[in-house]
Parts: C-alpha cells; structure tokens; sequence
C-alpha cells in the first residue's frame, strides 16, 4: 500500500470498518508499567484519577445484586488462539470476582452459527451475553432484535452507535497506547543494537506480521512503528499480511520472509505462536500482542501489550445488575487498566522500563498524542486534515473531520469506540495488499 498510496488510501476507506482483534494471550500477562516520575503532578494526577474510577467501579459493584446476572461469552475460537485466551481469561475473572454465573460458547464461526450461538444463551437463561469477533456483529445484533429484555455487547464493532438499540453496544479499549509504549521498548532494543555495533543506524528495520488490511491492524503497526522511532529516529518497517487472524504456518513463514529481508526486530498483529516462535529460532528480538511470550521464546521475548477486558465486563454486568445502561460505545484506556503492558523480556534493553513509564505518564496527563501530526507524514507532507468513516454509512462514507489541536484523535476520542486509522505513512512499506 505504502507503494501506491493515493489509491490504497481510496480502498482503505472501504475497508476500514472491518474490524477484529487478535494478538498473543498469556494467562499471566501482568501490566508492569508502572507509573513513571514519581512526584510529579502529571502523575500523582493519573494515579487519583485511577483511584477515583476504581473506587467508583468497586462502589458500583458492591451494591448491585450480581447473583441476578448470568453472562453468555462467544468467542471466534478456543484458548489455543491467543486472541480468544484473553477473552477468555477475563470472562473468567470477571465473572469469578463478581459472583456471576459464566457460560462460554467456543469455535463459533462468523456466521449464522453466532446468531444460533446468542440465542441459546438467551434462552438458557443469560441476561448479558458478549462476542468476541468483527464478523460476529451482524449476527450479535440480530439476536438483540430478536431478545430486547436481554443486554448485548460486541468487542471492536461499528454499529451499536447507528443502530440506536438500547440492548446492543460496542466496547474496545485504546491499544494504540499499549502498542506506542511497546514500540518505544523495540526502539530502545535498535538502539542498543546500534550502539553494540550489531547493527548501523540505516539497519534499524522493524518487520510486522498482520492479519489484514483493516484500520484495527493499520493503527496498531502504525502507532507501535511511531513508538519506535520516538527513541530511534533511523527506524524502517515493513509489514507483511496473512489473510487469516490464526494460521500458525503462515505467521511462521511471514516473520521468516521479513527476517530474511534484513529485518532485526518483529512485532505481529496475529493469533498465533508462529512469529514468536520464528523468532526465537532466528535469535531476533520479538514483540508479542496480547500477552507475554516469555516462556516460550525466553531469549527473544521483548515485551507486549494487550486489551485488559476485565474492566469492561465488571463494568457492563454491574450495569444489568442496576438496571442501569451500558455506553453505547465504551472505550477503555490505560487510566482504567484496559491496556496494559506485559513485565518486560530478559533482552529488553537497560533504561526500557523508564522511558515507558514517563510516556506513559505523559500519555496519561495528555501531554502525549501518539498520532500527533509534527511526527510523521504521509507522501512527504503534513497530514492536517483527514476526514474518517466514523459513523459507518451503508456507503462508508469519510464523516468526520479527526484532525484536531495537533493530532488524529483515534477511537475513544469523541468518536466511535472501534479504531478507523487507516493512514498509511512514511517510513512503512507493505509487501503485499491482498488482504
């Protein structure tokens, strides 16, 4: 895309509501960053606001009735998809902390299998019931239509907004962050490359292994390549795409294609195991999504940020529990602990853990825009104006302008919750757009 740029901007418009999540999930995976520059105003700010949100929420919690709730979870595959594992995970925990009864329904594809899937649920006697896939929207609203007692919610969708259903409503959470701060721990790494010789500044190139083609995986290489080259300026990318969210083989062969293409750092935007573990064999620093890979791959692990779904799900089944709605579109951020970044790798470089928790901080305080338009360009000029399909027409039609007071003001900003960037910038070359 990066080749052909003024065409693929008109074809990524077309495709930018088409959206999932995905990554690599550990049980385990833990936020360590912790919040930077002790002392200062910004964040002993950021740590009342959390405190704030957190006492509110337990508040909440505390004087709902849960036992009146039983939640529903439909996920696109199993625990061995590390993008389904942190679902599941946080259903899990969810549930467990809240007293409330947890039936899980695994492998529904994105068809009317999912509609089938939601109404069993129902039927069984769920009064909040969550999907965890784009493709699942569709069949999620259907069943809302069908079951109007009954609260719906769908991870990364576009339509609660427009369909104006009081029972049926999207969430996602602000990775862009998480993902920015993992960059700045690859770039940290190049730098240390460079500096030990092993690399020149000129080599510093980052390979990426997407799924798709869509705006979620667009804003999420996107903001992790801006990360990067804040502390390594030298910083290349190229990303290279699957077609599938889970095909081990294929992630396997892509972060190996981008390996042999002199690239010295990987980071991935896909289910598998497959990069990672490419990874450790080559002996290249990787930066996993969703959770840590350390275990797996203990020499190359670098760190890795992922959505914490567990506050959103306290959050919407206290909301049934009170009788009281549930945002229509909910997007959380790292001040409500839905971002999070994984302990770093044993490889990660010396300062890494610093320079995350003042950006950190910083992004917090809102001093930090990580699209901020002074940071990067697209065809050699400044992007100062960029009107977005926020509002997901039947025509996908650009509807709002995003650039604002600086910057790209991405999902969960005044707009919709699911991400719709889908720029592509300088210093990104695609191998392929067939995806």
């Amino acid at each position: 895309m990066k080749k052909k740029v003024v065409s693929l901007l008109t074809a990524m418009a077309l495709t930018v509501v088409a959206l999932t999540g995905c990554g690599s999930a550990a049980a385990d995976t833990t936020d360590t960053a912790a919040e930077a520059a002790e002392g200062t105003e910004e964040t002993a700010d950021a740590e009342a606001a959390d405190t704030e949100t957190a006492d509110a929420d337990t508040e909440a919690a505390e004087g709902a009735d849960m036992s009146s709730v039983k939640a529903g979870f439909i996920f696109l595959h199993d625990e061995n998809s590390t993008y389904d594992l942190n679902f599941l995970n946080a259903a899990k925990a969810a549930c467990e902390k809240l007293g409330v009864e947890c039936v899980t329904k695994t492998n529904i594809p994105e068809g009317q299998e999912c509609y089938e899937a939601a109404c069993e649920l129902a039927d069984a006697g769920c009064n909040f019931i969550f999907a965890d896939s784009f493709g699942h929207e569709d069949y999620i609203i259907e069943a809302a239509k069908e079951y109007p007692d009954i609260q719906f919610s769908h991870a990364t969708g576009t339509k609660a907004h427009t369909e104006n259903l009081s029972n049926y409503h999207n969430a996602f959470a602000s990775i862009y962050d998480g993902r920015y701060l993992a960059g700045i721990a690859a770039g940290m790494k190049l730098n240390e490359m460079i500096d030990n010789g092993d690399i020149t500044a000129d080599q510093a190139k980052i390979g990426y292994v997407g799924a798709y083609t869509y705006a979620e995986v667009i804003s999420g290489y996107t903001s992790f390549f801006l990360g990067a080259r804040s502390v390594c300026p030298t910083a290349t990318m190229e990303v290279t795409f699957t077609g599938s969210w889970y095909d081990e083989t294929a992630e396997k062969e892509g972060a190996n294609k981008l390996i042999e293409d002199g690239c010295v750092l990987i980071s991935q935007h896909a289910d598998s195991m497959g990069a990672p573990t490419a990874c450790e064999t080559a002996g290249v620093p990787d930066v996993s999504y969703n959770g840590s890979t350390a275990s797996a791959c203990p020499n190359t692990f670098l760190v890795s940020s992922r959505v914490n779904w567990e506050p959103y799900f306290e959050y919407a089944m206290t909301c049934v529990a009170n009788g009281t709605a549930i945002d229509t579109d909910w997007c959380g951020n790292l001040e409500t602990g839905s971002v999070e970044l994984s302990e770093l790798g044993s490889c990660a470089a010396e300062g890494t853990q610093e320079a995350i928790d003042a950006a950190k901080a910083d992004i917090i305080a809102g001093n930090l825009h990580v699209f901020d338009i002074s940071t990067f360009t697209v065809e050699g000029k400044t992007l100062d104006s960029y009107e977005a399909d926020v509002d997901t027409d039947a025509d996908y039609t650009p509807d709002h302008e995003v650039v604002v007071d600086g910057y790209f003001h991405e999902s969960g900003e005044g707009f919709r919750s699911a991400p719709y960037f889908n720029v592509q910038i300088d210093g990104i070359t695609l191998l392929d757009t067939a995806f």
